[in-house]
């Protein structure tokens, strides 16, 4: 009898201890998420700021220049052209996204992979020039986590590195698959924002139509 109470001890000290190593596996994942978040919302303020610098010396120039002229932007003139770029710490940047609604305003990295997600929101596929870019971001706070709650109509604005300014609103959201890799870039959307949910199941993608 002793004996069987003893198996039944070790076995319930056995659960516990791994209940105790799951919980400080949790929380110890939840503050590297913390820690990643805030991390990245620290590099993305410096890098707005950045590139807002550099912006304005460019916009006054062209203001100045073209003074009482009604000057054509090259991205009319050749909407196929690469998208003007700036190096910020040796990443390199296409411009800024503005989110008023939820009071956020991004810089957007050129070209997306995983380990540069971690810093900013990444341009996916295609050209603001083109009226079919897709802009991806992590799910931190300080990134797309709220783009969910985003409401038909709210207001969306690109600013690329020349200070030329893009009006959209949003149309629709969806939620997808995380291998709808073709539906994702697919329509006639002019922009699409998207992130993936918390645990990582599906992604959410936020349609919207350039506005005048």
């Amino acid at each position: 009898f002793k004996k069987g109470e003893t198996m039944k001890s070790k076995k319930g000290n056995i659960f516990i201890a791994l209940g105790i190593i799951f919980i400080a596996g949790a929380i110890g994942l939840c503050g590297y998420n913390l820690i990643e978040s805030k991390s990245a919302e620290e590099s993305s303020k410096s890098a707005v700021m950045e590139i807002e610098q550099q912006i304005i010396p460019k916009k006054e120039e062209y203001i100045y220049e073209n003074a009482g002229e009604m000057e054509i932007p090259d991205y009319i003139l050749n909407p196929e052209m690469d998208m003007p770029k700036v190096k910020i710490d040796g990443t390199e940047y296409i411009g800024t996204l503005e989110i008023p609604s939820l009071r956020l305003k991004l810089p957007i990295i050129s070209e997306w992979s995983y380990p540069t997600l971690k810093i900013a929101p990444c341009r996916y596929f295609g050209s603001v020039y083109l009226d079919n870019m897709v802009i991806a971001a992590h799910n931190y706070s300080s990134h797309f986590r709220e783009i969910e709650n985003l409401s038909i109509g709210d207001e969306v604005v690109f600013t690329d590195v020349d200070g030329n300014e893009f009006f959209y609103s949003v149309s629709a959201k969806e939620v997808l698959p995380p291998t709808a890799i073709e539906e994702m870039t697919s329509g006639e959307w002019n922009l699409t924002l998207f992130t993936c949910n918390s645990a990582g199941n599906f992604r959410i993608a936020v349609r919207c139509d350039k506005t005048e």
